[in-house]
């Protein structure tokens, strides 16, 4: 079972993290520094070695890898966002024409691909025209994506392939006979 620090090795393992050196580390910490410097930097030396602080680092540094990178259900509700976006979502209609309206804070954001705008101006008056079209990610590959990750399409018997080898995951004597029987007529048809 994994040994809790104290509240000053905690706060010496985030000092640390945070790039402070041993001894300033030891002294933010609360350790006593009432003795001569070189003693304090062997303390804080072997404490910044011990196991319970080597592991404590390496648990704060997976936190900030992991908070980099999606995780399950933010990637599906990523997806989700794409497949439930209409175009709409992001126009506003009014007496003077209909207007795109995307910012920051636009809900469902994520499933806009691409957005483009030009101004073409009139012949007939000064006024510039602007055009923009927004597309949307496609709706039916991500509803697909959410489907492989809920593995909603592997019903009945599976078979998983890597370039090294084929997995048969059978499911009756019978079919676990048959296998057999392919398998030992492959090996007679390599061997020869």
């Amino acid at each position: 079972m994994k040994k809790k620090l104290t509240q000053k090795q905690e706060q010496f393992a985030l000092y640390i993290f945070q790039g402070m050196t041993q001894r300033e580390a030891w002294k933010q910490a609360g350790y006593s520094t009432n003795y001569p410097i070189a003693h304090i930097d062997r303390d804080a030396s072997l404490l910044a070695n011990s196991p319970k602080i080597l592991q404590r680092l390496q648990e704060l540094r997976q936190k900030t890898e992991d908070a980099s990178v999606m995780n399950v259900l933010e990637r599906k509700q990523r997806l989700t966002e794409i497949a439930r976006a209409r175009l709409t979502d992001f126009m506003e209609l009014g007496q003077d024409g209909s207007w795109v309206n995307i910012g920051e804070e636009t809900p469902q954001g994520g499933a806009i691909q691409e957005i483009r705008s030009r101004t073409m101006y009139d012949d007939k008056t000064s006024f510039p025209i602007v055009y923009t079209s927004v597309k949307l990610h496609d709706p039916m590959k991500a509803i697909d994506l959410l489907n492989k990750m809920d593995n909603i399409y592997s019903e009945g018997p599976t078979v998983n392939v890597d370039n090294r080898k084929i997995e048969i995951i059978v499911q009756s004597e019978k079919a676990k006979d048959l296998t057999e029987r392919i398998l030992a007529d492959k090996r007679m048809l390599l061997e020869t």
